[in-house]
């Protein structure tokens, strides 16, 4: 009875949006690849892609053995924890989905799940964005030609041995975590420049305002200090603030901008343009709500909590496409904040303990084995 090991993921680019997932099928023993799979949808969540490639890799192996003991390996742990039973799966879009997994899981001798890091997930990831793409663009999904006949060179085999049932915990050998790198990926945060609402201190969030005059001055200032920095990706949030920021550095260093949705300020709702004073003065209870829980949204917004979620996957998935490269994100006081309180493994109240000026730089250094070391924060000498 063979033992296969099924690497899946799936994204989306706006989730929901444009959407695909990727499955590898290995032979545990030696690593070599037996069955690829990738497949674009046309709007679908991070979570519908997700499950749709552990389904996609489940059906693939059930083809070639469908008496096989299963590893799955997924760097989503909601589909890894669900699918484990240690999760309730509480959205109705997700419970069929999870059960056309259960049906696919029961025909194999023993199915196991193991949460790696999306580093680890590469041969996956690269699919899932190949099928991102071709959703974007209307178009199937074009694999590279595969040798069948010999190991896959550009991913060794897997470590660790296999869980012999369904239920067995993750053998720490196979999480697929690694020695640290040499060169990690360096990640350049710059905060958009000044605004009307930012002179005054007031609530911006998902309002789409513009810059100020002073606003473009300070965004061309970190264009001429980023130039020579070796950045090979800019990404910006979709915002006019940041975007025209953005487009100021891409001149300078003759790059296009990447929009990400995941890096978008967090919506202040019905505080969108108003004062601090303005909305303790009209709602102190909810401020004080608000200051005390992450997990509390303003009226009509989104919380902080929200926002983190939302930004930790952006950047996940940002670090996995760029791994060992230099990455600019442009972006607003509460993604920047969030990036550098996780890397610094800091409680989400960190947040009201940080001040980012605007046109401000920060940076972190990323290892693919999940270290984070910031290396800078709120550096405004190119202001000065």
């Amino acid at each position: 009875m063979s033992r296969l090991l099924v690497e899946a993921d799936g994204g989306s680019r706006g989730n929901p949006g444009p959407a695909g997932y990727g499955a590898v099928v290995r032979d545990s023993q030696n690593g070599r690849v037996l069955a690829e799979v990738a497949e674009g949808i046309e709007t679908a969540t991070n979570n519908v892609a997700e499950y749709q490639g552990l389904i996609a890799g489940l059906a693939a192996a059930a083809e070639i053995d469908p008496d096989a003991h299963i590893e799955a390996r997924l760097d989503s742990k909601l589909v890894v924890e669900q699918m484990s039973g240690r999760w309730k799966i509480k959205h109705p879009d997700m419970r069929p989905l999870a059960q056309r997994a259960r049906d696919l899981a029961a025909s194999f001798a023993s199915v196991g799940y193991t949460w790696v890091p999306r580093a680890k997930n590469e041969h996956a990831d690269r699919l899932a964005n190949e099928a991102m793409d071709a959703a974007a663009e209307g178009r199937p999904v074009r694999l590279a030609p595969r040798e069948t006949d010999g190991p896959d060179d550009a991913s060794p085999p897997p470590t660790g041995s296999m869980p012999e049932n369904a239920d067995a915990g993750a053998d720490p050998a196979s999480t697929g975590w690694g020695a640290p790198d040499t060169a990690p990926t360096r990640v350049l945060l710059l905060r958009h420049g000044e605004t009307s609402l930012s002179v005054e201190r007031r609530f911006a969030g998902a309002g789409d305002i513009e810059l100020t005059e002073t606003g473009h001055a300070q965004a061309r200032a970190a264009a001429r200090r980023l130039v020579g920095g070796g950045i090979d990706t800019i990404v910006s949030s979709p915002l006019r603030r940041a975007r025209d920021t953005a487009e100021h550095v891409a001149r300078e260093l003759s790059l296009d901008v990447l929009l990400d949705e995941g890096f978008r300020e967090v919506d202040f709702g019905e505080w969108e343009g108003k004062t601090f004073a303005e909305v303790r003065r009209e709602n102190p209870d909810a401020v004080e709500r608000w200051l005390a829980d992450p997990a509390v949204a303003p009226p009509g917004g989104e919380s902080f909590a929200e926002a983190a979620r939302r930004v930790s996957e952006a950047q996940d998935k940002l670090l996995a496409r760029n791994r060992g490269q230099t990455v600019l994100i442009v972006s607003h006081v509460t993604p920047i904040k969030t990036m550098l309180r996780t890397a610094m493994l800091a409680p989400p109240h960190a947040l009201y303990r940080m001040h980012l000026d605007v046109g401000c730089l920060s940076e972190i250094d990323c290892f693919s084995d999940g270290p984070m070391v910031v290396r800078s924060m709120n550096d405004t000498a190119h202001l000065a």
